[in-house]
């Protein structure tokens, strides 16, 4: 870079009004910017869905925003990248009788994963996103921290970024303390998005039929069996335990008496478990391919976590194991804790990192 050069940095535009004043934003402070859009899935199916991201409607939304702010602005064909580390773990997961969560995949795989590479060669001392995070330097590196406001704060779904990602990362959108803060970002500076909605359903499944993926992609996943109580006792039939998540109420077919939940969903015997509300109440829980962001070589500590993005966090003794295992013992009861679910840890704002929910006991 030659003297008195502005610094690059690559903005990943998926389309919204996040990520275009995130772009907007690092122009009007100096950098010099560089637009990247991913798309993720087939480009012909997807345009004109109005819940869609990374694709069809979309690209075409976040090219108008580069051509608006005069920056560079680059599309990268990752569909099939997107299909192995996302929407097929995705559907094993709920083969598996799991509920995933892909936005944690995507952010771990083909945003600060691939894309981070991508910035690192088109010369970019760093990239940005759109989310809802805050990020500052400590003494032993950067850290992860809540974003300032709570009912945007994305950190649930962030926390298997790497230490070494977040060196290289930015959220210029973390300090915001509303959305309308975001939205004036993108008026003041004219862009075509600025009123735009947010997207509300997962990218790739627009239409929220989970379960209808799923069967496209894994035709034989779809196997009848039996909705049992926990003694074992045939209540009913199903069509298929990727009808079903824990905690479910809803759509059981099993009527006559007392409201009934699914407890656990068995693959193997094909069996959907269901029984009364308060067998969901979880206290201990296991935890795989944890990434911890945390200071110190303490293995016990009392932290707070996150066991669903919308749950406000809870006090628990966190024991971190050998390899990338972890064990958790809740102060308070959880209710609806799954496996496939992600775990996140917290000490106050700051993100201590997270990880896979492999099984739950009761209290």
């Amino acid at each position: 870079m030659t003297a008195g050069a502005r610094p690059r940095i690559v903005v990943a535009m998926s389309g919204g009004v996040d990520s275009s004043a995130t772009a907007a934003l690092l122009q009007e402070q100096g950098w010099q910017v560089v637009g990247v859009t991913l798309q993720l899935y087939d480009h012909g199916k997807a345009v004109g869905r109005a819940n869609s991201c990374c694709a069809g409607r979309d690209i075409h939304d976040a090219r108008r925003v580069a051509d608006r702010l005069g920056i560079d602005h680059y599309v990268i064909d990752y569909e099939s990248n997107f299909r192995r580390d996302v929407i097929l773990p995705f559907a094993d997961a709920y083969v598996a009788g799991q509920t995933p969560i892909p936005c944690v995949l995507c952010n771990q795989t083909v945003k600060f994963r691939d894309l981070l590479g991508v910035a690192r060669d088109l010369g970019a001392v760093a990239m940005a996103t759109g989310h809802y995070v805050r990020r500052e330097d400590g003494e032993q590196g950067a850290i992860m921290l809540k974003g300032a406001d709570p009912s945007r704060d994305q950190s649930y779904f962030l926390f298997n970024t790497t230490r070494e990602q977040l060196a290289f990362l930015r959220f210029p959108l973390g300090g915001m303390q509303s959305k309308r803060e975001t939205r004036a970002i993108a008026e003041r500076h004219a862009l075509p998005v600025a009123n735009k909605p947010d997207s509300q359903d997962i990218c790739f499944v627009p239409d929220g039929d989970y379960a209808g993926l799923v069967r496209r992609l894994r035709p034989n996943a779809a196997q009848p069996g039996d909705i049992v109580d926990e003694q074992g006792r045939v209540l009913g039939r199903h069509d298929g335990i990727i009808d079903f998540t824990v905690g479910q109420r809803r759509g059981l077919g099993v009527g006559g008496g007392p409201p009934l939940y699914v407890l656990k969903l068995e693959p193997a015997a094909r069996r959907v478990v269901v029984g009364p509300k308060q067998q969901l109440a979880k206290r201990h829980i296991n935890l795989t391919g944890v990434n911890w962001l945390g200071d110190g070589t303490c293995r016990e500590r009392e932290i707070s976590v996150k066991t669903r993005s919308t749950r406000p966090p809870t006090p628990a003794i966190l024991t971190l194991m050998d390899g990338d295992r972890a064990q958790l013992q809740l102060h308070d009861v959880e209710s609806g804790v799954s496996p496939g679910q992600a775990c996140v840890f917290y000490q106050q704002e700051r993100v201590l990192g997270g990880g896979w929910i492999a099984a739950a006991r009761s209290a």
